[in-house]
């Protein structure tokens, strides 16, 4: 198991991150907010793995483990905020995907790309008179300007919620196997009972720990994996034809229809609008 880095402040700030780029597993004392305004972040957690574009952001909770990989060209803004004193931004113990609008966007991006101070907004910080950070250029928000940012920031994350693309981690190893196989050999579809002969278990036990552990049917995860996957590729410039076979799907419609059916979007609009805000459908 990788070790976690501890970093006990999590930055308010902006980068940028190629694709491939990956930060390593780490934990605050703060809760976090991430946001990739260009770009698709991968995000893992002990409870699990989740895929956002730039229409979503995730909450990730103070002190929980999380690791990062961006595919294509990522713009990556990330706000800090006290695990204590206030009531936290979203009241979720766990990470959890939010939907991202025209309005939010621009939120985050204000509170990250102005020169804030690396700290998490916090109630000494947002009663200074400005708030100023010399590794970064620009007309500083005063603190006045930055409280009512968040105060609309939080607002609007009470209003807006997107189910997200996620993948549970399993506990069972015998699950844990079968899902590692899917992953590794997506463009070689296999029946649910192959698999559970892989991994030296019966059918019935293998069904049985997927509904158990994760809420869904075989084939409801795999479709998960499926997306999540695509996601990714159609990020690093990947056509939408060569992401359907790679992915599994027997025919480019089935996947543009069952991607449609999960993002909201096609994958050829979502394909293009990696680095600008998308609307969905």
């Amino acid at each position: 198991m990788s070790q976690i880095r501890h970093e006990s402040v999590a930055p308010t700030t902006t980068r940028f991150l190629g694709g491939g780029e990956t930060i390593e597993r780490h934990r605050h004392d703060d809760h976090q907010l991430i946001y990739v305004s260009s770009g698709v972040l991968a995000i893992t957690t002990e409870h699990g793995s989740w895929i956002a574009s730039n229409d979503r952001a995730v909450w990730i909770p103070a002190h929980t483990w999380h690791e990062h990989r961006f595919y294509g060209r990522s713009r990556f803004h990330t706000v800090g905020f006290p695990a204590h004193g206030r009531a936290p931004l979203l009241d979720a113990e766990r990470p959890t995907v939010v939907a991202v609008d025209p309005l939010v966007r621009e939120l985050l991006i204000a509170l990250t790309s102005t020169p804030l101070t690396s700290t998490p907004l916090t109630d000494t910080a947002l009663t200074d008179t400005t708030l100023t950070d010399t590794t970064r250029t620009g007309t500083a928000l005063t603190g006045t300007e930055t409280r009512h940012i968040e105060a609309v920031l939080r607002d609007r994350l009470r209003r807006v919620t997107a189910e997200p693309v996620a993948l549970p981690a399993a506990r069972d190893r015998r699950l844990a196997d079968a899902c590692r196989l899917v992953e590794e050999e997506l463009h070689q579809p296999c029946t649910l009972a192959q698999l559970a002969a892989r991994v030296h278990t019966s059918e019935r036990t293998l069904s049985r720990l997927y509904r158990d552990e994760f809420g869904l049917t075989f084939p409801q995860w795999r479709t998960r994996v499926r997306i999540f996957t695509a996601m990714a590729m159609l990020a690093e410039g990947a056509t939408v034809t060569d992401t359907a076979h790679a992915c599994g799907w027997a025919t480019t419609s089935a996947f543009v229809q069952t991607f449609a059916q999960t993002a909201g979007i096609t994958p050829g609009t979502y394909r293009a609008g990696m680095d600008g805000p998308r609307q969905r459908t």
